[in-house]
């Protein structure tokens, strides 16, 4: 599959946009780390190549390790995530598959327990960004070609 619009050129007002709220994501309360988990758990959900692709190589540039890469898809089943990396990956998949789960007051409570309030926002925006991207990137035909 090829690209199948340059949709930076065709819509450079609109990418400048979502690419200044990327910037300010990136730059959150939240832990450069566990952004990256995040983006990559996304991905894998949403089966985007092209982001995992991307986040994989950024997580390592942020100091994820590779078994924290390689286990991010079995989380639950292993014991190398500390407990408020798991919390925020169950509100990660919660949002990616919000017609299956929703965000029950349960899962919002445990979250809040180890994030405040402007992390609970942030953690949200991070997660509901990552899908945006999975979904324009998967639209418009991106493929992850290796360096």
């Amino acid at each position: 599959m090829k690209r199948r619009i340059e949709y930076y050129q065709v819509a450079s007002d609109k990418m400048k946009i979502i690419l200044d709220l990327e910037s300010k994501l990136n730059n959150s309360t939240i832990d450069k780390k566990l952004i990256e988990l995040i983006k990559i758990r996304v991905s894998q959900i949403n089966g985007c190549s092209y982001c995992i692709g991307l986040h994989t190589k950024d997580a390592r540039k942020n100091g994820v390790n590779e078994d924290e890469i390689y286990l991010l898809s079995v989380w639950k089943e292993t014991n190398i995530y500390d407990d408020k990396t798991k919390i925020a990956l169950e509100l990660t998949e919660n949002i990616t598959q919000i017609e299956r789960f929703g965000v029950s007051d349960l899962v919002y409570e445990k979250v809040r327990t180890v994030f405040n309030e402007i992390e609970y926002v942030d953690l949200v925006l991070i997660i509901n960004q990552i899908n945006m991207w999975n979904r324009l990137s998967i639209a418009m035909g991106n493929q992850y070609i290796r360096d």
